[in-house]
């Protein structure tokens, strides 16, 4: 398929049209056809592994996200379906819910599981009742009424209580939203509507973030599930008592999630089902598409745009035009047991921007910057205890981690998706192995050395954030406490940590940005309490096979010597990580006194000042 020109002069940053889009969306779904299994109830995509779901569960995967892929191309375009999308996705539907388990041709069964079988149905139930509601006419109002009782039959289930107690709610949600507008078990549909919506509110933080269930786990769900499916329900729907309670959500959220984007169009690396890539342009597409978004139309399209080049332009697909198992290629250690090859597809979320009509000022309007493009910015994420720091010189963004992450059971070791201290648009934790036998294996991570291992961060407990600055605690062995405190200017970063508790002469260790040789420029410089640095290969990450990372080491003092005889030390260190040539050193980026035993007075490049203590009481 032939590729569209490019066009600089609507978008200058990444030449994309909607043409482009329209022609990815074809060329994504073509890639899929060879296969489908024989009545195409099933994709049964080729990987290096099932999901835990199984190879049944996978193939259904494969249908429902690239059925949505479709919806969105095709109800896009007022029906025209050039290629027959829709067709070979009705019969799949007409297969798929046939009730027989035999066999049907080379990749096997081809019915699906039933929902209260495999629960990962649930999952993909949600895609495709939304393909049916996007494609109705052309679609759903079109089939016999035998297969339309069997495709409500087999997505009813779907409307009990959510088995897992997270987004998944949503589904249930979804597969309503369907069923009311087809005028099938509404009143039923109705209290599922009314039930998901009542339980997530319950893990509304503010200021348009969602914890994704019990604890804080603030992440990328917030914008393709937590806020893309209430709003999109109360837009099809044309609820405007919905749109009215949500839309401002949606609109809170997107001031601060689009400066999670770097000027190479990357989201932000951070935590769960990151092989999900573009589907982080879902959130925008969708408040353009409401009208709830704080974002010009031209910003939208250049971060959409933009996130989706990165991965395309960087091997997402494979050599048959299949979205791969990774983050940029094939990169399996930031997987989940859910995942599956079919997987990436949700993906397919981020062309949700194809419902805008070609006319819209999202298509037409000449592309503008991000805000990681305007300017420098430090940017508090207060609800989700996320610090954002961006450099416009470079587009590079930083996210700093005060008190997001999900609850993990006692000795379960930290995930590296969620619980280091910084992560960037242009670098990536650390998840191979390493050869470091100094204790600095972890990125952007602070560890006491305790039996000769490093101990890990656990649970993140925010202190407060502002302008400039976050801080947040935890416990990283039985009563020894660690308070941590980013103060951020520019690229300068100041990471000071206030250990308590812990036994004298306690071996200490604060790690840096996990860099590859072709990636930016990391610096870590001692400034209190360190006493040696050193650098060594760390492993691969996102952005490649080889890293290296600089650390510092120390060791914990005696009794403070005041009143209360507390146990505890400060170690500060100045950081930065930077993409501009021939940077100056990180010495020169800031002046940091410290002030009796907690409190840092810093005196940026600029002349600006800033003064916070680390650790109680926090001022």
């Amino acid at each position: 398929m032939p590729a569209p020109s490019e066009n600089r002069e609507l978008s200058p940053y990444t030449g994309w049209t909607r043409t482009h889009w329209e022609t990815t969306a074809d060329e994504l779904l073509l890639a899929v056809r060879p296969y489908a299994s024989r009545h195409r109830g099933l994709v049964n995509l080729p990987g290096p592994r099932p999901s835990w779901s199984g190879p049944l569960s996978d193939g259904l995967e494969g249908y429902a996200r690239t059925f949505l892929l479709a919806a969105f191309r095709v109800a896009g375009a007022g029906g025209e379906d050039p290629y027959g999308h829709l067709a070979r996705y009705a019969e799949g539907l007409a297969s798929g819910t046939s009730g027989s388990y035999g066999t049907s041709g080379r990749y096997g069964v081809d019915a699906w599981p039933c929902i209260a079988d495999v629960r990962q149905a649930i999952v993909e139930s949600a895609s495709v009742a939304l393909s049916l509601r996007l494609t109705r006419p052309w679609l759903w109002d079109r089939l016999d009424e035998r297969t339309r009782q069997r495709a409500v039959d087999w997505l009813l289930p779907a409307l009990g209580p959510s088995p897992v107690d997270n987004n998944w709610w949503l589904f249930g949600l979804t597969v309503a939203g369907f069923l009311q507008d087809a005028g099938i078990e509404t009143d039923r549909a109705r209290r599922t509507i009314d039930r998901s919506l009542a339980r997530i509110e319950e893990w509304y933080a503010g200021d348009g973030w969602y914890s994704d269930g019990a604890g804080r786990s603030f992440d990328h769900y917030n914008g393709w599930a937590l806020h893309l499916y209430p709003v999109l329900h109360a837009h099809l729907a044309g609820d405007q008592d919905l749109l009215e309670r949500y839309g401002p959500r949606l609109r809170a959220h997107l001031d601060g999630y689009a400066r999670l984007f770097g000027a190479d169009g990357a989201p932000m690396p951070y935590g769960r089902s990151l092989t999900y890539r573009f589907a982080a342009a879902a959130a925008p597409w969708l408040g353009a598409l409401t009208g709830h978004t704080p974002l010009t139309p031209g910003a939208t399209r250049r971060l959409a745009s933009g996130a989706v080049r990165h991965f395309l332009d960087r091997g997402a697909t494979d050599a048959r035009g299949l979205l791969t198992l990774g983050w940029h290629g094939p990169y399996e250690p930031v997987l989940q047991n859910y995942s599956g090859p079919a997987s990436p597809y949700w993906a397919s979320k981020g062309f949700l921007g194809l419902l805008l009509p070609p006319g819209h000022a999202a298509w037409t309007d000449r592309e503008e910057p991000l805000p990681a493009e305007t300017e420098d910015a430090v940017t508090a994420l207060a609800p989700a205890g996320l610090l954002v720091q961006s450099t416009a010189a470079d587009g590079l963004v930083r996210l700093h981690n005060h008190g997001a992450g999900p609850v993990r059971a006692v000795g379960a070791g930290d995930d590296p998706c969620y619980a280091r201290f910084a992560y960037s648009t242009r670098t990536g934790p650390v998840t191979g192995p390493t050869d470091s036998d100094d204790n600095h294996s972890d990125d952007n991570h602070f560890a006491l050395v305790i039996d000769g291992k490093p101990t890990s961060r656990g649970p993140a407990e925010p202190q407060g954030s502002g302008q400039g600055w976050a801080a947040s605690a935890h416990t990283p062995y039985p009563g020894i406490r660690v308070h941590s405190l980013t103060l951020a200017h520019g690229r300068a970063e100041v990471r000071a940590h206030l250990v308590m508790g812990a036994p004298e002469a306690t071996p200490v260790c604060q790690t840096g940005w996990a860099t590859t040789p072709d990636g930016p420029t990391a610096q870590l410089q001692p400034v209190h309490g360190y006493a040696v640095r050193t650098a060594a290969d760390t492993g691969s990450t996102l952005q490649g096979p080889v890293s290296r990372t600089a650390a510092l080491h120390g060791t914990t003092g005696g009794p403070s010597g005041d009143a209360t005889g507390e146990r505890e030390t400060l170690f500060v260190a100045l950081a930065s990580l930077t993409d501009e040539p021939a940077p100056e050193p990180v010495s020169s980026l800031a002046d940091i006194d410290i002030t009796g035993t907690r409190t840092l007075a810093v005196t940026w490049q600029d002349g600006t000042t800033s003064v916070r203590t680390c650790g109680p009481p926090w001022s």
